[in-house]
C-alpha cells in the first residue's frame, strides 16, 4: 500500500472520514431520505403499497401546472400507458421553507401526503 502526500510533500491525502460515515452525507442525500421515509410511513398507515414512483428534483419546471399558484413544493404525475404514476419533491422550495430539520421532514411528510390524497382522491387529513 503507497501512501500519498499532498504536493509538496507533507501528510496524507484522502477524505477525512471513510464513505458511509454519517459526515459523508450530503443535504441531498438527508432529504431523499426524508422523502422515502415519508412515503414508507404512508404506507404503514394505509397498510398497501403507494403505487407511485419517488422522485426528488432541484427545482419546479418554469412551466407549472394550472392548478398550481406560486411555486410547486411537489407534484404528482399520474399513470398513462403503462408507466406508474410518479411523486416529484422539488427540494429547494422545500428545503427553503423549512427553518430546521424537524420543520423540514414535516413539510416533506405533508407535500407527500398531499400529492397521494390528490392521486387517491381523498381528503389528505384523511391520511395522516
Amino acid at each position: 500500500m503507497s501512501r500519498h502526500r499532498d504536493r509538496r510533500g507533507h501528510g496524507m491525502r484522502g477524505p477525512l472520514a471513510r464513505p458511509g460515515v454519517p459526515v459523508m452525507r450530503t443535504r441531498r442525500d438527508r432529504f431523499d431520505e426524508l422523502v422515502l421515509d415519508a412515503a414508507e410511513t404512508l404506507e404503514r398507515r394505509l397498510d398497501a403499497p403507494l403505487g407511485v414512483e419517488l422522485a426528488v428534483e432541484e427545482v419546479p419546471p418554469s412551466d407549472p401546472a394550472p392548478w398550481e399558484h406560486g411555486i410547486a413544493l411537489g407534484r404528482l404525475f399520474p399513470a398513462e400507458r403503462g408507466v406508474p404514476a410518479r411523486l416529484v419533491v422539488y427540494r429547494r422550495p422545500v428545503e427553503h421553507r423549512a427553518v430546521d430539520e424537524t420543520e423540514l421532514a414535516s413539510l416533506v411528510t405533508e407535500v407527500v401526503v398531499e400529492q397521494v390524497a390528490r392521486m387517491l382522491g381523498r381528503d389528505p387529513d384523511d391520511l395522516v
